[in-house]
């Protein structure tokens, strides 16, 4: 049984909207449960006390300036969630938050280090996971924040800068095996009909497909697709590495391919922020402020799925990737897809667009920082997406469908084009059966996604006419 600190890392008496109006804490919510023989309050402070200047015992080194920062918990719930534990609230002195030698600016990875460091491992406990934390606007505006999202993806477009509309995109598939030549024509294929293509996350400088090789052919496969069909197209390429000058070789080799053919604009940086860090997504924000940084999120299911006793929430992980910088987030698809979800999801791309947001516990406000662009991936498609544009309220993202632009039964243009005919579809309030009517690549994503149409649309056949 660890020692009972409670006496000095909780006070039950702090309000929540004092602390929050003396903007003088980041406070973050927890779910706790307790090993058995451990005291729901004294675990608390444990974990505050771990998150901040203490340890499991007394030190002589204490002073009674470091009991002035140290973290307090000001609320519990111990049956809040039933089984699963209670509720605990913790309050940060923003004092304990790191800020940079060279430019005096705060960042995720410290912060982390605090809020879901060594207080996930305690031996006392059974469970803890961070839920939902609140950023004063003291720090928020001493983050990095984005420095390029969708608007300068619509400009590329041609399109308003406000409202600017869906973003149809794909991703080769195989997401691995294909060497450079036939990489580089599924691009050029489904351009031909989309607009957006991301490199799977684990496509990135294989023997059997060198960047050095296929970057220069996809390249030359935008610049054939743009001048076919007169639109512009976007590429977003994985510069991923535990290395950050080998992620700036990659991008500057990148944007140097790309700038042959005056497309430079047209591409994004695909960094995959959870396996690289914070490390990663500021290297990237920071070296190429002017590029569209594409935060993907491989293995955050370790830690953020909702079985999970420990770990932080999805929308943890959307604050976290705002404040760092991420122009574009993967936020799950909210039900629709084949990733867990549900409609309610939906808080997650508010909580990176809106200039404020009421979170799970906290409502934030972001004071001017830029948006961060949600992007839907995972077992989507046209059927799928109509559905997904009405929960969501608006359609101002980017989608890349894999299965759903290459498994599409007239290939991957036409898979490209039934997409964007989805958001038609949507944006102009028709009925999908009627609109496919008259819309073949959307109709006859139908026939492709026999199993989806059973399920959203029942009969479907006799309406639309096909009978095999």
């Amino acid at each position: 049984m660890a020692l009972d600190q409670s006496n000095r890392y909780a006070d039950l008496s702090l309000k929540e909207e004092e602390l929050i109006a003396g903007g003088k804490h980041l406070l973050a919510a927890y779910r706790l449960k307790p090993k058995p023989g451990n005291g729901f309050l004294a675990t608390a402070a444990h974990v505050a006390a771990e998150s901040s200047t203490g340890t499991n015992v007394e030190v002589s080194t204490t002073d009674d300036f470091t009991r002035g920062v140290d973290a307090l918990v000001y609320e519990i719930d111990e049956n809040a969630f039933g089984e699963q534990g209670g509720l605990m609230k913790v309050a940060y002195p923003v004092e304990l938050f790191d800020h940079n030698l060279l430019d005096g600016k705060h960042g995720v990875a410290h912060m982390t280090s605090l809020i879901i460091g060594n207080n996930q491992g305690m031996g006392d406990i059974i469970g803890l996971r961070l839920l939902d934390f609140y950023v004063p606007e003291v720090m928020v505006k001493n983050f990095d924040g984005p420095s390029a999202n969708i608007v300068d993806m619509w400009r590329v477009l041609g399109r308003p800068e406000k409202d600017g509309g869906y973003i149809a995109g794909t991703i080769i598939k195989p997401k691995l095996g294909l060497r450079p030549e036939p990489f580089a024509k599924a691009c050029y294929d489904f351009w031909l009909g989309g607009t957006f293509i991301k490199n799977d996350e684990p496509q990135a400088n294989q023997s059997f497909c060198p960047m050095k090789e296929v970057i220069p052919m996809v390249a030359e496969a935008m610049d054939r697709a743009q001048q076919e069909t007169g639109e512009a197209k976007l590429f977003s390429a994985n510069i991923t590495a535990d290395d950050p000058e080998e992620m700036v070789a990659r991008g500057n080799f990148i944007l140097e391919a790309f700038g042959k053919y005056g497309n430079e604009k047209h591409v994004a940086f695909l960094v995959d922020g959870f396996v690289a860090g914070p490390v990663g997504i500021t290297t990237a924000r920071r070296r190429f402020p002017d590029t569209f940084l594409h935060y993907h999120r491989a293995g955050h299911g370790m830690a953020t799925s909702e079985v999970n006793p420990r770990g932080y929430t999805m929308l943890c992980h959307m604050k976290m990737a705002r404040l760092m910088g991420a122009s574009g987030i993967h936020t799950g698809t909210m039900g629709y897809g084949k990733m867990e979800g549900g409609r309610d999801d939906r808080v997650l791309a508010y909580m990176l667009e809106r200039d404020e947001c009421q979170g799970t516990y906290f409502y934030q406000k972001w004071h001017g920082m830029k948006a961060t662009t949600p992007i839907i991936s995972g077992g989507m498609n046209a059927l799928r997406l109509v559905g997904f544009f009405e929960n969501l309220g608006h359609a101002n993202v980017i989608n890349t469908c894999g299965g759903g632009a290459f498994g599409h039964i007239d290939g991957p243009a036409a898979g490209g084009k039934s997409l964007d005919q989805a958001y038609q579809c949507w944006k102009e309030g028709a009925d999908p059966i009627e609109f496919a009517k008259t819309h073949k690549e959307f109709a006859r994503a139908f026939e492709s996604f026999p199993w989806d149409a059973d399920k959203l649309y029942p009969g479907w056949r006799e309406k639309l006419g096909v009978h095999a």
